[in-house]
């Protein structure tokens, strides 16, 4: 444990809708949920004042829709979200070389590492600076949460949502902890604290008094012993700035079941493409294929291949997958597909397809010219896109309108799909340093009317290529107590 508030942690506040916010003047201020719109789609963030009304993240959102039902319901604008992101990053990785993200809207930074803090006054300013310089280039804003310990920083940072900083002094943590219920401490999810309610624990103070024997006669010693350790508010894990992915996947939950074989192999083809390309945008290549499938009776099967040697090859992808698939039984019903890649490593295996179709001729038919025709037949260029197949959104009338996603008018402008139906689609034009716009109704096959990249949400960010030199270095000084500053 530190012995002043230098580790900070920075929390986004409900990301992907402040982020849609943002981008459409028409919704600040009102209720938005984001996340999958069909019957079996998820709640991914929902803004403030879509909360007040009972609904949160991993929510259905049929249920959202029932708590919230004039609420706007978007589909994610990841290639936006990873954009803004990346902004925020880039201000925290200029703080320190520790930088350790957690997601697109959340990290921890060490503020000592980067010789920007070593007392309570030089670490607040720090915090607040950085709030300022997040709302001044991306718009949003960010919640702040300082202690001496990744743990406490965290859950600084949530009680200082939405749009606060919180210091946590080191030698607090015992009071402050106390009352708190046993599922803030890391590593105790649902299952664990319900075990521990039925022993009688649920604040942190339970657990201080249960013991540490206790604890590890409920939990065993590896997590009973944890727990005992960061019910006292010790917690020793350095920020580590490379927090290397152990995988990558896709997958998608389908709106009806998957009952047609071809179908679901055509599926798994198009993940695995998907898949392949989130690998190649990360610089990675991958030796174990992993095909999942949950049917109808909301049983979940994984099935995986070891490859000889590492490859971000889509047509290894593919097949691989296509094979792991024949071993499942999905004739009652298929509801979810998921493929994924792990085992990475940042370097391929070129040859690696040549040696699996050379297998696959083993039984005598001439390997190159077989594979070559197998694989055209059924994916087209193992390095090219796959043959689309008739209706692509080359199409003006088989394109898909998703509620959210931008679009741009020969004649009015950019504007964002509101909804969709019946032939028609409704966008509303506006921009994000605009006025609320109006709303039209076209066709869905109108020619004029095409899909569109996000804007930027600030068109004019402030410039912070400086940032932070003009911060002053770590300095001593008097200390200050722990609390919420807000602007």
């Amino acid at each position: 444990m530190r012995t002043a508030p230098t580790i900070l942690h920075l929390d986004m506040d409900a990301f992907y809708a402040s982020v849609e916010q943002a981008a459409k003047p028409s919704l600040r201020g009102k209720p938005v949920v984001v996340g999958g719109l069909g019957p079996r789609g998820v709640v991914a963030t929902a803004s403030y004042e879509a909360r007040r009304f009972g609904v949160h993240s991993a929510m259905p959102t049929a249920q959202a829709r029932r708590l919230a039902p004039n609420a706007a319901y978007l589909v994610p604008r990841f290639q936006l979200y990873r954009t803004v992101s990346n902004q925020v990053m880039e201000l925290l990785a200029r703080l320190s070389p520790l930088v350790e993200p957690l997601s697109l809207d959340e990290a921890f930074v060490d503020l000592e590492a980067g010789g920007r803090a070593d007392d309570t006054a030089s670490a607040r300013e720090i915090g607040e600076r950085l709030r300022t310089a997040i709302r001044a280039v991306t718009g949003l804003t960010g919640s702040v949460g300082l202690a001496g310990s990744k743990m406490l920083a965290k859950i600084a940072s949530e009680e200082a949502k939405p749009d606060g900083l919180r210091v946590i002094e080191p030698g607090t943590e015992r009071e402050l902890l106390a009352p708190m219920p046993v599922r803030i401490l890391p590593g105790v999810g649902p299952a664990t604290a319900d075990h521990l309610r039925r022993a009688g624990m649920t604040t942190v103070d339970d657990l201080v008094a249960a013991g540490e024997a206790e604890l590890v006669r409920l939990l065993g010693r590896a997590h009973g012993g944890s727990l005992h350790h960061m019910a006292f508010g010790h917690d020793d894990r350095p920020v580590v700035a490379e927090r290397d992915a152990k995988s990558v996947s896709v997958e998608d939950t389908f709106d009806v079941d998957l009952h047609d074989r071809v179908r679901v192999r055509t599926e798994v083809e198009r993940l695995a493409d998907r898949c392949v390309q989130r690998l190649r945008g990360a610089g990675r290549s991958g030796r174990t294929v992993v095909l999942k499938v949950r049917r109808y009776d909301f049983s979940t099967l994984t099935r995986s291949e070891t490859l000889r040697g590492p490859t971000d090859d889509p047509a290894v992808v593919r097949e691989a997958a296509a094979r792991l698939l024949e071993a499942v039984d999905t004739t009652g019903g298929v509801r979810l597909l998921g493929v994924g890649v792990t085992g990475l490593a940042d370097y391929t295996q070129e040859d690696l397809f040549a040696q699996a179709a050379g297998e696959r001729a083993a039984d005598g038919r001439a390997a190159a010219g077989e594979a070559a025709t197998a694989r055209d037949d059924r994916a087209g260029p193992a390095d090219g896109p796959r043959p689309e197949p008739p209706g692509t959104p080359e199409d003006p009338a088989a394109r898909h309108w998703h509620a959210g996603h931008d679009v741009h008018h020969d004649t009015y402008g950019h504007g964002w799909v509101q909804g969709s139906g019946v032939g028609r689609v409704t966008v509303r034009f506006e921009e994000p340093d605009s006025a609320p716009g109006r709303v039209r109704t076209f066709r869905i096959d109108d020619a004029a009317l095409r899909l569109a990249d996000p804007l930027p949400l600030v068109r004019n960010p402030a410039d912070y290529s400086s940032w932070p030199a003009s911060l002053p270095k770590s300095r001593s000084g008097p200390t200050s107590s722990g609390g919420e500053s807000r602007p």
